[in-house]
């Protein structure tokens, strides 16, 4: 996983609420055997509408998803982190993230930024308004800012998924960081236990 910090870009205006894991990446795409490509299947039922936010080209480029209340509900489905990382997305924004989505994204280097509904409504209006709108997410200073509003905005995530993004720590990144009590837990066990050690 990559490290980080600060992600500046611009948006795309997502005005739907309770967007879900199967909207997301329908179940179709969850028969492939590799862990790419899944960004063809972003939002693929609703991009055959030209008209379809991700289909305009004042939108092609945008690092950034803003999306209305309950992002993410559903299934657990990582397919669905994958597939808004591989379609170029490094980070979304709504109001309230469905729990399983908003683990699998700090997971896998997607970062959720939850603020206040006013100002997910705010942020949808003004994107909508001017495509080109540049909005800056600071992780390691926990603070959302877009300064053409002069908006800026704290938002939270638990010290443990901060300092994930920050190392760039996925899960096996994490237990190796405690690898020396590992191996010395290891070289105090009976011979005849099992161990992780190779022979």
């Amino acid at each position: 996983m990559e490290a980080v910090r600060v992600v500046t870009g611009t948006a795309v205006p997502l005005d739907r609420s309770d967007v879900d894991t199967d909207q997301i990446i329908p179940s179709d795409w969850l028969k492939r055997v590799e862990r790419t490509g899944f960004d063809k299947g972003l939002f693929s039922e609703w991009r055959d509408d030209r008209d379809f936010v991700l289909n305009r080209e004042e939108h092609a480029g945008a690092n950034i998803l803003i999306a209305g209340p309950n992002f993410g509900t559903g299934s657990s489905r990582e397919h669905a982190v994958w597939a808004i990382m591989q379609y170029g997305f490094e980070a979304v924004i709504s109001p309230r993230f469905g729990d399983i989505f908003r683990n699998n994204a700090a997971k896998n280097g997607l970062v959720p930024v939850v603020v206040e509904p006013g100002i997910a409504d705010r942020l949808l209006r003004a994107v909508e308004q001017n495509p080109a709108l540049e909005i800056t997410i600071d992780v390691e200073r926990l603070v959302l800012e877009v300064p053409e509003l002069g908006l800026e905005v704290a938002f939270e995530l638990d010290p443990a998924t901060r300092e994930r993004f920050l190392e760039g720590l996925d899960d096996i990144g994490m237990t190796l960081r405690n690898r020396h009590h590992i191996d010395a837990h290891e070289a105090r066990r009976q011979s005849w236990l099992p161990s992780t050690q190779r022979l």
